[in-house]
């Protein structure tokens, strides 16, 4: 007899194994061969022929390369109704490699102090997997499905950005699973990156420092004023809201030298598109008008090459989207509130959603990502791994 998706269970134990081995298998951005293998292998012996499982060729168009593309698991449905996606990235930190996953009450930890987990985001592939490996094993009924195993999530959401569109097969409704608890998150803020190159003209510090002109100092005139001006950090101003960062900065070559070159990495975020550009435009402004401020004796100033990349645009899911009514009627059907969510992180669903594929992403239990203080709640683990194979069985579709 057909079981019901209302009745249906997934097996907790090999769950909890599952991602604890997950988060013990190194995995960094642009290094994700190994833990895409141990995926393949254990849907090939779940009976998932090989055919159905293929990689793109992300890596290759990604800006840090990387070993390999994203892996895409295709399956039939068996039943006629509208095919769904469920995606979760595969890549950590640095700071987890060499990570010791251990139980400690109701909470996986490293056993490492000095390192992270690898929750964020084992703990979604763990639940995406978990939801393939019971449809598989045991031949649950299910709508057309589509899973994404994401690489290079880390380094700027670039597998997601260069995935292969026409090998997800048109889902209408996608759900993408990296975050902590049951929270809806439906809208997600836009990002650039900025390189910013400036060229000095270096001269003996000592003796000849007038024949000079300092990168460095010309960066330093740029962030004083952005930070005067209330343009780093939190932003507030009448014509939006957002957030920028100087994450970097690399210059000059000695003491005694004048520093002819210097370069900085920023970043600009706003759910308001045309804010984040106003934000660029005078982030390009400052370090011009630094450039044009800081001459040698003989009027000769510096110059700037401004390089903005767009790394992911802002999305927000309308009221009737359909993944979103899926997915707060499954959470409500186990037991639990689902709320909606907002967040000032990237996420694979911002290019979902761009892609032409809306999803809402959900929550399986990493907390404090990035940290050595990071940890994987088990009960909203298993949690995730319910609303996953409910979901990926066609559950709460009205």
């Amino acid at each position: 007899m057909m079981q019901s998706i209302s009745d249906v269970q997934h097996d907790t134990s090999a769950a909890l194994d599952r991602v604890v081995q997950l988060m013990a298998i190194s995995g960094p951005s642009g290094e994700e061969a190994e833990i895409l293998n141990w995926i393949k292998a254990r849907l090939r012996r779940a009976g998932l022929p090989v055919s159905a499982m293929q990689h793109d060729s992300a890596h290759r168009r990604s800006p840090i390369k990387g070993q390999c593309g994203n892996l895409i698991v295709r399956l039939p449905g068996s039943r006629r109704v509208p095919r769904r996606l469920l995606s979760a990235h595969v890549d950590t930190v640095p700071l987890c490699v060499g990570c010791q996953p251990v139980r400690r009450g109701g909470r996986i930890i490293s056993a490492d102090p000095t390192t992270a987990l690898g929750a964020d985001n084992r703990s979604g592939v763990g639940a995406i997997l978990t939801a393939l490996l019971e449809i598989l094993k045991r031949r649950l009924p299910h709508p057309p499905l589509t899973f994404v195993f994401v690489v290079q999530e880390e380094v700027g959401l670039q597998g997601m950005r260069c995935i292969a569109r026409a090998k997800l097969g048109n889902p209408a409704l996608a759900f993408n699973f990296d975050g902590g608890g049951l929270a809806m998150t439906v809208a997600a803020t836009g990002a650039y990156r900025i390189r910013i190159e400036i060229e000095g003209l270096a001269s003996h510090a000592g003796v000849h420092p007038e024949d000079g002109v300092s990168s460095i100092a010309i960066a330093s005139l740029a962030i004083a004023k952005l930070q005067r001006g209330g343009w780093l950090g939190c932003i507030d101003k009448k014509g939006g809201q957002g957030t920028s960062n100087i994450g970097t900065i690399n210059g000059g070559t000695a003491a005694n030298v004048v520093p002819p070159l210097t370069t900085l990495d920023a970043e600009i975020r706003s759910h308001d598109r045309r804010f984040r550009k106003q934000v660029l435009g005078v982030f390009k402004a400052a370090f011009e008008e630094a450039a044009h401020a800081v001459r040698d004796v003989h009027g000769q100033g510096g110059k700037v090459r401004f390089t903005p990349r767009l790394d992911y645009e802002s999305f927000a899911l309308g009221r009737r989207d359909p993944s979103m009514i899926a997915a707060r009627d499954v959470i409500a059907s186990i037991g639990e509130n689902p709320v909606p969510a907002v967040t000032n992180g990237g996420l694979d669903a911002n290019w979902l959603t761009k892609h032409g594929f809306p999803a809402v992403t959900l929550g399986a239990g990493q907390h404090h990502a990035h940290t050595v203080r990071e940890y994987l709640d088990i009960s909203e683990y298993q949690n995730g791994c319910r609303v996953a194979l409910k979901l990926a069985m066609g559950g709460e579709a009205k």
